[in-house]
């Protein structure tokens, strides 16, 4: 029995507006996929990825490199963006768990975080 077209609705809402869950991992509440957009000169565009705490929609200055130990092998990094004003509350939530392995300015993210 498929459900009542409302809940389908719903669903296609959340997933059109980016606020459907798209996987188990850990993201801050109303997250983004961070848009990488430095040009060659390492200057940002308007289209400059922003801060991944919920509802900010300040420009991103810092990268929260983190990690599960019990989902990710040693030297993988996943990647929080954060703004100044969020930067220490991202960091908190982060160190509470025990995830946080570093915190760099937006440029010096490793190619390989993610």
């Amino acid at each position: 029995m498929s459900p009542p077209s409302q809940f389908t609705a719903v669903s296609d809402a959340l997933v059109a507006f980016g606020t459907a869950p798209v996987s188990r991992g850990l993201s801050p509440p109303g997250a983004r996929p961070a848009a990488w957009c430095c040009d060659d000169a390492g200057m940002v565009s308007e289209d400059a990825p922003t801060c991944s705490a919920k509802g900010c929609q300040q420009p991103a200055t810092w990268g929260l490199l983190w990690n599960n130990p019990r989902l990710h092998t040693t030297d993988r990094r996943k990647v929080w963006l954060a703004c100044d004003d969020h930067r220490s509350s991202l960091g908190d939530f982060l160190t509470a768990r025990q995830f946080l392995r570093d915190t760099v300015p937006l440029a010096e993210i490793p190619d390989d975080a993610g």
